[in-house]
């Protein structure tokens, strides 16, 4: 791999490099700033192509690389950053989005693993409809995108509580009757990928592939614990815990809705992200507004937290006053 970019480097005489904040075996994400648009921030997607490919291959993919990022760069939907450039220098290519500021949900998870706490459902939910709403925009295009690579830390969460799919990095456009060289070898991060997703093709995904993904990443949000892979599981199925007991606190519809989408086969799983949606979610009402506690105590409470919790203080009083009443009328007697 070749060396990365230095920190006020300029590109296409336009991005002037500040500092990498990401970084994959095909490349690396560089905060820039648009020197053309004074005060907007970018960030720099940069994909490095194997060298060890024929000369042939080589032009195939970055041909590819140059349709796939026309493509993107038409995509307008809130949770989507915005591609508004992209470009070719020596044997890299590069994309330039928006730079979305905020926390991605791995870290948002962490603090509240270190915390010994769960994520809540509802806001986890929450989540999870923006994505939804995101990828079934992406599943709608002609021809169809496929993700591929859906995880907690490609979700980054505004300040405002909007939720972003930020890292187009194994974006797959889906053509009918066309065989295509994949843009960038690999196969997603192995925690949150199906088995069809396996080989250097990956020839066999379709929108399926990232319902798997975010029903994968639903289970890690919620239990605080990676699921197993797909690998593993095909060998022992038995390998994925049922998320209600890691956390208790799991409804028991979002855990079938969870094991559902994470089916080994295809077949099994949703046809849609938004068959996904409607059955985890229903006519329930979403959060998706930014919550000062995101996340609730691992620990059973106690009598002095019931007892500040607003219903409970509410029943204490009608109690009491019960009691009361009771009282007066039998010295009444």
């Amino acid at each position: 791999m070749a060396l990365p970019l230095n920190k006020g480097e300029v590109l296409r005489g336009r991005y002037k490099v500040r500092e990498r904040i990401g970084q994959g075996g095909t490349g690396s994400i560089y905060l820039a700033e648009d020197q053309r648009l004074e005060g907007r921030l970018c960030a720099v997607k940069e994909v490095e192509h194997d060298r060890t490919l024929p000369p042939k291959i080589f032009e195939e993919a970055r041909e590819q690389f140059m349709r796939e990022a026309t493509v993107l760069a038409r995509l307008d939907h809130p949770n989507l950053p915005k591609v508004s450039d992209f470009f070719s220098r020596e044997n890299r290519d590069y994309l330039v989005m928006d730079y979305v500021p905020g926390e991605d949900l791995r870290t948002i998870m962490l603090d509240a693993r270190r915390q010994k706490s769960f994520l809540r459902e509802d806001i986890v939910l929450g989540w999870a409809n923006q994505l939804a709403n995101a990828l079934t925009y992406l599943h709608r295009q002609d021809p169809p995108i496929i993700h591929r690579d859906i995880k907690p830390s490609n979700l980054k969460l505004t300040p405002s509580g909007l939720l972003k799919l930020v890292d187009f990095g194994l974006v797959k456009v889906l053509a009918p009757d066309e065989m295509t060289i994949t843009v960038i070898q690999g196969q997603g991060t192995i925690l949150y990928t199906p088995l069809e997703q396996y080989g250097s093709d990956g020839a066999h995904t379709d929108v399926r592939s990232d319902v798997y993904s975010l029903g994968a990443t639903l289970y890690h949000l919620l239990t605080n614990e990676a699921p197993a892979d797909a690998r593993k599981r095909f060998l022992t199925p038995e390998s994925l815990l049922p998320p209600r007991e890691i956390n208790s606190a799991i409804s028991k519809r979002a855990q079938r809705g969870i094991r559902w989408a994470m089916s080994l086969h295809p077949d099994e799983r949703p046809r849609s992200i938004e068959d996904f949606r409607l059955f985890l979610l229903g006519q329930k009402e979403i959060i998706t507004s930014p919550l000062p506690q995101l996340h609730q105590n691992m620990q059973p409470i106690n009598l002095q937290d019931a007892l500040e919790q607003p219903t409970e203080k509410a029943l204490m009083w009608v109690t009491g006053i019960m009691l009361f009443v009771s009282f007066l009328a039998t010295l009444g007697n």
